[in-house]
């Protein structure tokens, strides 16, 4: 009964000090030689309380991040496969020569993103949204296949050739 008290509060004050207001005024009501039950009761309720949101905090927390290797599955399930006849080797050693391979790179300078240091434009050329230091590197490789596709290594002028 005190614990579901405890449960309705949404104050968003201090946790210890909202269940202190709680006990001592449940406590107050009844008589003195059953407050210290009534006392060890709440405690116990509150402790299982405790217990009790941070079990549900940890599954939200786990649901959460199988969300989120679901959908790093799904995107490269969607760019497994290269378009056109470039290799994945030629794509690793532009990336390599471009950025050191790290796909969430962008240049001193704010002008190139990503693992192939792609202009906006560029990205926006090849279908991509956004920035691509922000886009899957799965859709980067994706991406850069389609560039080398349609215009060859001259797209990366040092690294490409």
């Amino acid at each position: 009964m005190i614990a579901g008290n405890l449960l309705v509060d949404r104050s968003g004050g201090d946790g210890q000090a909202v269940a202190a207001r709680i006990a001592d005024r449940a406590l107050g009501t009844v008589a003195p030689e059953i407050q210290p039950a009534m006392a060890i009761a709440f405690a116990a309720h509150l402790a299982q309380y405790r217990v009790d949101a941070a079990a549900a905090n940890l599954a939200r927390v786990e649901d959460r991040r199988r969300r989120l290797r679901e959908a790093r599955r799904r995107e490269r399930e969607r760019f497994r496969d290269l378009p056109g006849s470039v290799s994945r080797a030629t794509l690793d050693s532009i990336a390599s020569c471009e950025s050191g391979g790290d796909p969430r790179i962008v240049s001193s300078n704010g002008l190139y993103h990503g693992k192939y240091q792609f202009s906006l434009d560029t990205w926006a050329s090849v279908g991509g949204e956004g920035s691509p230091a922000k886009a899957p590197e799965a859709e980067q490789d994706y991406r850069a296949a389609l560039l080398y596709e349609r215009s060859g290594p001259g797209q990366w002028p040092v690294c490409g050739s």
